[in-house]
C-alpha cells in the first residue's frame, strides 16, 4: 500500500508519530521532577520507605534489646540483684557466641529484606494508568485507570513529615481499588498529583507557561526545609482564590463535638451508671463505664485533630480539601466525581444554625486516614458556608433561583414553594415531616427534602444517576402512595424519599429519567480540561509549520475549514485516481476493472 503522505510532508510528520504505549502523550505543565516521574518509566519510592512502613517496629525491637543488654552489662560490672542470673549463666556458657551470631544474621537478613522490598517496589505513570509492582517472593501488580480516578489524597503522617516524605493515594472507582504510593518526597508528591490530574483531565496540549512558575530558591539547610514543610498550609494559596476557601474556627469545631449525638449518649450512659452505683453501692459498675469513656475520648480527640486546619477550596483540577494538625491530609476531588451530596442538621445544632455536608464517591476503600474524612466534605458550618461549598460541588446551582430553592430545602416548616410534597393522608406515616417531605428539579440536579426533627437535603447530579425506581408496598398502594429511589454509588447517602402521592411519583419518574439521559449525554466533566484545549489540539499540525507563527495560524484555520467544507465534496472526484488500480497489474483479474471508470460518473450524478 502506498504512503498517503505528500513527499514534502515526510520530515514534518515525523514528530507526529504515536509514542510508545508506556510514555505519556500529554505535554504536562508541571515541574521537571514530576514530569520525570510521569514519563511512563518505572521508578522507585522514597529511600526512607522501608523505615516508615515497617522499619519503625524493627528499630523498636532493637532498642529494647540494646536497653536490656546495657542493664545486663552494668549489672555484671557493678554488681546488683539476681534478676539477670539466667543471662549470666548463659553468658558463661559457649552458646553466647552462637546467640550473637544469630542476632547478627537476623539483623542482616532484616536489613536486606527491607532493601529488597524497596528495590522491588516500583511504580510508573502513563497517559492511561497508574501501576504499582511490589513483593519479593509473592509479587503483586495493581493498576488504576486514569479515567476512573475519583480523587487523589496526599497524607503526611507526623514521622513521615520529619523525613520530608508523603503518602500519595489514588482513589479509583471500585471496592478496594485504590493505588497507593507510600512514600514519595513531600514536595514531589504535590507536583506528581498535579501531573496525574492533568493526565486524567484530557489535556493533550501544553497550557500557558505561567501555570508552572519556577520553584523558589531552596532554604538553606535540611532542618529549615523540614520546618517549612511542617508549618506550610495544606492548601497552596496560589492554587485557589482566597474568597473560595471555607475554614472552620476552633470554638465552632469544639462546640459541634460537644453537641454531637455520641457525646450526649455517653453522658446519659454515665449518668445511668453513676445512679446505679449510688443506688446499689456496688462500685464495679464504674469499670463498665471506663471502656466507653476511653473509647469516646479517643473518638472525639481523633475527630478534633483531624478537623483542625480544615479548609475547602476550588482549584483548576477540582475541589481541594485539607485537614489535620500533626498528621495532615489533603484530597483533590476532580470534577464529576461526586455522585450525591447531603446537607444535614442534627437536632442539637439547630439553635446554632450549623450544618454538615457529606458526599458519595465511587471509591469506597477505607484508608488509614479514616473513612469519615473521605465522605465528610464539611464537618460543621453555617448557612453561608453551606452555600459556598455547594457552589464548589455543583456550580450550576449558583444562580438566584437555585439558591432560593436550596434555602427552601433547608428551612423548617411548610412552604408554598416548587417542592412537590406528601399529601395530607401521608401524615399517618410521616407525623411531623409530611408537610416538608418533597422533591424538585434544581438546574441539573435532583433535590430530595426530608425530615422535620433531623433535617436533610439530598442533591443528586442528573449526570451521575445510575437509575430511578418507584416502589409501593401493600400499605402504600392502598393509600395511593409510593416511594421514589434514585440509585447512585454506595455510600453514606441514601437518595430515597417515601410517602409521596403515586401520581406525582409517576410524573417525576418519567421527567427525571429523560433528564438524566440528556445530562449524561452532554456531560464532559470526566475530561474537564479537554474542552479548554480542544482548539489547540486541532491547530497543533498547523502551528508546527515553520512558515507562519502559531498565533497567526490560529485565527486563519477556522476560516479555511469553513470555506473548504463545501469545496471538499467536489474534490472527492479525486476518486478518479482509482484508475490507479490498473497500476496493480499483479492481479490478473483486473480485466473487470475497465468497468470501474463508471465510478467517476457516480460523483457527477451526486453532484
Amino acid at each position: 500500500m502506498s504512503d498517503p503522505r505528500e513527499p514534502g510532508e515526510a520530515a514534518d510528520a515525523e514528530p507526529v508519530l504515536p509514542p510508545e504505549p508506556a510514555a505519556p502523550a500529554v505535554a504536562l505543565t508541571v515541574p521537571e521532577s514530576a514530569r520525570r516521574l510521569a514519563d511512563g518509566e518505572w521508578h522507585r519510592l522514597h529511600p526512607a520507605t522501608p523505615f516508615l512502613r515497617g522499619g519503625i517496629a524493627f528499630v523498636a525491637i532493637i532498642g529494647v534489646i540494646v536497653v536490656n543488654a546495657r542493664d545486663f552489662f552494668l549489672d555484671r560490672v557493678f554488681g546488683g540483684g539476681r534478676e539477670f542470673e539466667f543471662l549470666e549463666r548463659f553468658a558463661d556458657s559457649s552458646l553466647i557466641l552462637l546467640a550473637i551470631l544469630a542476632v547478627l544474621v537476623v539483623l542482616l537478613l532484616s536489613v536486606g529484606g527491607f532493601y529488597l522490598s524497596w528495590r522491588m517496589h516500583t511504580f510508573r505513570i502513563t497517559d492511561e494508568l497508574v501501576e504499582v509492582r511490589s513483593g519479593i517472593v509473592f509479587r503483586t501488580n495493581r493498576r488504576g485507570r486514569l479515567d476512573r480516578i475519583q480523587g487523589i489524597n496526599i497524607s503526611r503522617p507526623f514521622l513521615a513529615r520529619l523525613f520530608g516524605a508523603a503518602k500519595l493515594e489514588v482513589n479509583v472507582a471500585g471496592q478496594d481499588a485504590n493505588v497507593e504510593l507510600a512514600y514519595l518526597g513531600s514536595a514531589g508528591a504535590d507536583d506528581l498529583r498535579l501531573a496525574i490530574l492533568q493526565l486524567a483531565s484530557g489535556t493533550r496540549a501544553a497550557e500557558a507557561a505561567a501555570a508552572t512558575a519556577a520553584a523558589p530558591a531552596g532554604v538553606g539547610g535540611l532542618v529549615e526545609s523540614r520546618v517549612n514543610e511542617l508549618l506550610a498550609p495544606e492548601l497552596d494559596p496560589n492554587a485557589a482564590p482566597p474568597e473560595s476557601i471555607v475554614r472552620i474556627s476552633i470554638p465552632r469545631l469544639i462546640g459541634s463535638l460537644v453537641l454531637s449525638e455520641a457525646t450526649v449518649i455517653a453522658i446519659l450512659a454515665a449518668i445511668g451508671i453513676i445512679t446505679t452505683v449510688i443506688a446499689t453501692g456496688k462500685y464495679g459498675w464504674i469499670f463498665a463505664l471506663l471502656p466507653g469513656l476511653l473509647g469516646l475520648f479517643g473518638y472525639l480527640a481523633s475527630r478534633l485533630t483531624r478537623s483542625l486546619r480544615y479548609s475547602i477550596a476550588s482549584t483548576d483540577d477540582g475541589i481541594r480539601v485539607g485537614y489535620g494538625l500533626l498528621s495532615t491530609t489533603n484530597e483533590t476531588l476532580p470534577p464529576g466525581r461526586i455522585h450525591a451530596v447531603e446537607v444535614s442538621q442534627p437536632l442539637l445544632w439547630r439553635a446554632a444554625g450549623w450544618w454538615e455536608i457529606k458526599i458519595n464517591t465511587a471509591s469506597q476503600a477505607a484508608s488509614s486516614s479514616g473513612a469519615t474524612a473521605k465522605t465528610t466534605l464539611l464537618p460543621v458550618g453555617d448557612m453561608n458556608d453551606v452555600h459556598r461549598v455547594l457552589q464548589l460541588v455543583l456550580p450550576s446551582l449558583a444562580d438566584e433561583k437555585s439558591r432560593e430553592l436550596l434555602e427552601c430545602g433547608l428551612a423548617a416548616g411548610a412552604h408554598d414553594d416548587a417542592y412537590v410534597t406528601s399529601p395530607k393522608r401521608a401524615a399517618i406515616l410521616r407525623w411531623f415531616s409530611w408537610r416538608r417531605n418533597g422533591f424538585v428539579l434544581i438546574s441539573d440536579a435532583v433535590a430530595l427534602r426530608k425530615g422535620a426533627i433531623w433535617r436533610s437535603l439530598v442533591l443528586v447530579p442528573q449526570a451521575r444517576m445510575q437509575s430511578v425506581s418507584m416502589n409501593e408496598g401493600p400499605l402504600l398502594r392502598r393509600m395511593g402512595l409510593a416511594e421514589l429511589r434514585i440509585h447512585t454509588v454506595a455510600g453514606p447517602i441514601s437518595a430515597t424519599i417515601g410517602a409521596l402521592d403515586r401520581g406525582d411519583v409517576v410524573r417525576f419518574f418519567d421527567e427525571v429519567a429523560h433528564a438524566a439521559v440528556h445530562a449524561a449525554g452532554v456531560d464532559t466533566s470526566h475530561r474537564w480540561r479537554s474542552a479548554a484545549v480542544a482548539p489547540e489540539i486541532a491547530l497543533a499540525p498547523e502551528a508546527a509549520a515553520p512558515a507562519a507563527p502559531a498565533t497567526a495560524a490560529a485565527p486563519e484555520v477556522p476560516a479555511v475549514l469553513e470555506a473548504a467544507a463545501p469545496a471538499a465534496i467536489p474534490e472527492t472526484p479525486a476518486t478518479p485516481e482509482t484508475p490507479a488500480i490498473p497500476e496493480t497489474p499483479e492481479t490478473p483479474e483486473t480485466p473487470a476493472t475497465p468497468e470501474t471508470p463508471a465510478t467517476p460518473e457516480t460523483p457527477e450524478d451526486h453532484a
